[in-house]
């Protein structure tokens, strides 16, 4: 999709989108509400990095990633986790 065919969508100028995606400006709610539904993303998604709430939200796309691996793969990538969840266990108290 290109900026001008985000920005009609939007009803934004492709102006606008542009600052938005050189980090220049934010856009406000409705206007980003627009442009994940225009994107077809969820708020979850692009925010998963800094809002706490979305944990589940990548433990979700963990899940998405490692499911197309072959099972042995995928165990042994659970087992790496769960290691990891142990370590961090035993300094917890």
């Amino acid at each position: 999709m290109t900026q001008a065919d985000l920005a009609e969508i939007v009803g934004v100028s492709v102006t606008y989108i542009s600052s938005i995606e050189r980090g220049i400006s934010f856009p406000r709610g409705e206007v980003l509400v627009g442009i994940l539904n225009a994107l077809n993303v969820s708020s979850d998604f692009v925010f998963c990095d800094v809002v706490n709430g979305s944990l589940k939200q990548k433990s979700c796309l963990l899940y998405d990633m490692i499911q197309c691996l072959p099972p042995r793969e995928q165990v042994k990538i659970l087992e790496v986790v769960e290691l990891l969840v142990s370590q961090r266990q035993k300094y917890c108290f």
